[in-house]
């Protein structure tokens, strides 16, 4: 019988890209994705840990499905993304109702790790970003809108924020494999594109020796408006958040 598999994103747009990838990789691998909780038989959270009261929602989250896990046919309780990545032991430690932690970079391995979790708890966040994915493995979870991340990590130390010490170092994801995505999103129908990183006007300058954040829109604008003739792409800064 094929398990089901309910999964609460929080947080930023970046998290939800994540979590459209996690659900896509997943249905390739035979498992079932519900909206209702009380069907799922894996429950996953992919967790915020950007600012306290990021991490307070994604905690008081996972209590709220551990408690629901001893009463409900849930047999899995996973949490991924940034709270997991930077206190794995800790949540492992205090919550026993939780089955596995999954970090930032990690996430992709799900589908496969599942099995493993069956047999063992496991806490895998040995790597903190991943910046190349398969394209038509995503799931898209908003109808017309969808969000496209060109980078991960940051390298500002901005007081408030944790994301270097979760994700790492600016790493930009080179320009065709942001358009082949682009283009994927839209002849899928998606007729507004959101680019989206931690701190856009810095792309490029890790792999392409400087911003190169203007030269990145001229390609993807001309994506969408050779295949819509009236595509949209916006820019979302999570720095300044």
């Amino acid at each position: 019988m094929k398990l089901k598999v309910a999964l609460i994103s929080l947080g930023c747009d970046k998290n939800l890209v994540d979590s459209e990838y996690m659900l896509g990789s997943l249905l390739e691998k035979g498992y079932l994705i519900t909206s209702k909780i009380g069907d799922a038989d894996i429950i996953i959270i992919n967790t915020c840990g950007f600012i306290n009261s990021a991490k307070e929602e994604s905690i008081n989250t996972i209590l709220e499905m551990a408690e629901y896990k001893k009463k409900s046919k849930c047999k899995l309780l996973i949490a991924t993304g940034c709270l997991s990545q930077r206190y794995g032991d800790q949540l492992l430690k205090e919550i026993p109702e939780l089955d596995a932690v999954i970090g930032t970079g990690d996430f992709l391995k799900l589908p496969d790790l599942i099995e493993q979790v069956k047999v063992s708890r496991l806490n895998i966040t040995g790597n903190k970003t991943v910046i190349d994915y398969d394209i038509k493995k995503r799931v898209n979870t908003l109808k017309y809108i969808s969000y496209v991340k060109i980078a991960e990590g940051c390298n500002n130390r901005c007081s408030y924020c944790a994301i270097p010490l979760i994700k790492g170092p600016y790493k930009s994801r080179p320009m065709e494999s942001i358009k082949e995505e682009v283009e994927f999103l839209v002849s899928r129908g998606i007729k507004e594109i959101n680019i989206v990183a931690q701190d856009t006007t810095s792309y490029g300058i890790d792999i392409y020796g400087k911003p190169s954040l203007p030269e990145l829109l001229k390609k993807t604008d001309g994506c969408t408006r050779r295949i819509l003739d009236k595509g949209i792409i916006c820019i979302s800064d999570s720095h300044k958040r």
